[in-house]
């Protein structure tokens, strides 16, 4: 069994702390063991209300209820959904091939899913809310939740990824500063549907999404598939924890131009990477980024070209590349994978224990992308240009060290003991700084993760 105690982030230096993952021993451990405690029976005792089909005019589930998913619910356009501080949302039993537990926000529909450091809002594996602690959330309980946009892709109007062809669930257009609502302190938890081979429901996933959409806050754990993925739009999230999700924890695509600030990436060795104990082929990295899918343009030409601009990143894999018990094959790949035609902006950030660090694949320029305050480490590599080009960069420090360096963090890896992301005063790197001097403690991202994170499972 594993045991957990809670990360939290202290105020003024920004400390993030939790126990250990204790990895079991026996020969019937399958790269994770999740044994969480349920919710509070003040949760578990609520009344639930299920739902289903499309959502036609303006609603609110509050916090009174545990909201109940069944199929697909679809917030159509010229609806509101608000979802009160405080509110649990779970799906009902899934069974293999049906699509289950999605949350949709169609193009012109809105979410109001606004939590608040103390409440967030919560969608979760109906087994931590079942009052029965010897049941346990597993990836892919939770469908997920999915928001489109009329923002550019670079496809032009395309169906969202993981579900069948409905024209309600296309995405894309013109309106780069489409909005479709807010989401503010929110978990999302065991999610993840695989409707074939390589389609895949994520946990948080944006399809032409744009940059009048307010996110903040939110945390992806445990999803089936990526924590969050971006198909083209300008939406420009903050505050984003993606945690031990089986593929990529983030995934940029079809022309994705937004911003993001302030995010950690963080791994857990023992997940299940890219559906482990399947026939597929692990490409599990901290982040992806392609322009576009081979089937779509064979050049990776398409405009926009996708470029994410990436400030104060944290991603973090193993300390070590051989763990005991060994990670399950074939778990990690790379930090950031870009490629097909991608390009990117990367900012004060830190990328750490992966095999290979930022690669710029063979079919990427790298001379496209820019490096700036960014330290690098990878097991074998920190920095690889496998195409042509050359990395644009300034303050650019890399490791290959066989202990993966920490970049000033106390202690970042999951599995390696009590966690801790903060840099020292004075330190604008990364995803969790501090300013200033001891005399003067610094004025820093109120990240508040104590009471809205959750990192026991």
């Amino acid at each position: 069994m594993v045991k957990l105690k809670h990360i939290f982030l202290a105020a003024g230096l920004c400390l993030v702390m939790a126990c250990k993952k204790e990895a079991k021993n026996d020969a019937s451990f399958d790269n994770r063991s999740i044994s969480a405690t349920d919710y509070p029976s003040s949760v578990t005792s609520l009344p639930v209300t299920t739902v289903s089909g499309d959502i036609t005019t303006n609603t609110t589930w509050d916090a009174g209820h545990v909201w109940e998913l069944s199929g697909i619910v679809t917030i159509r356009s010229g609806a509101t959904l608000t979802i009160n501080a405080g509110t649990f949302i779970k799906a009902t039993v899934n069974n293999p091939n049906a699509q289950n537990g999605v949350l949709v926000i169609a193009q012109g529909g809105k979410i109001n899913a606004v939590g608040t450091a103390t409440s967030p809002i919560v969608f979760t594996s109906r087994y931590l809310l079942d009052g029965n602690n010897s049941t346990t959330g597993r990836p892919g309980d939770f469908g997920g939740v999915i928001l489109l946009g009329k923002a550019r892709v670079n496809v032009g109007g395309k169906l969202i990824e993981g579900l069948t062809n409905d024209p309600k669930f296309y995405y894309g257009g013109t309106d780069d500063a489409d909005n479709s609502g807010a989401m503010q302190f929110v978990r999302i938890e065991f999610a993840g549907f695989v409707l074939t081979t390589n389609v895949a429901v994520n946990a948080l996933t944006f399809g032409g999404v744009g940059n009048g959409t307010v996110i903040d806050h939110i945390q992806a754990s445990y999803g089936l598939d990526d924590g969050f993925e971006f198909f083209g739009g300008t939406v420009s999230p903050k505050y984003l924890i993606s945690f031990a999700n089986a593929d990529d924890q983030f995934d940029f695509i079809n022309g994705y131009t937004g911003a993001i600030q302030y995010a950690i990436a963080a791994a857990d060795a023992y997940s299940t990477h890219s559906y482990a104990g399947s026939s597929f082929v692990s490409d599990s990295n901290g982040i992806e980024s392609d322009n576009n899918y081979p089937a779509e343009d064979a050049t990776f030409s398409l405009a926009p070209k996708t470029h994410p601009t990436l400030s104060n990143f944290d991603v973090v894999g193993t300390q070590t590349a051989t763990l005991t018990p060994s990670i399950t094959s074939p778990g990690f790949k790379w930090a950031f994978r870009n490629r097909r035609g991608a390009e990117f902006t990367i900012n004060n950030s830190l990328f750490t224990g992966y095999p290979s660090g930022i690669v710029s694949d063979v079919d990427a320029d790298a001379s496209l992308s820019t490096l700036t305050k960014v330290s690098v480490h990878g097991f074998t590599a920190a920095t690889s240009v496998l195409g042509t080009g050359a990395f644009v960069s300034s303050g650019l420090i890399t490791s290959t060290s066989a202990a993966a360096d920490k970049w000033g963090m106390s202690q970042p890896f999951y599995n390696s003991g009590v966690v801790n992301f903060a840099t020292g005063l004075g330190v604008t790197k990364g995803a969790i700084t501090a300013w200033g001097t001891a005399a003067l403690p610094a004025t820093a991202p109120a990240w508040a993760i104590a009471s809205w994170a959750k990192f026991t499972f």
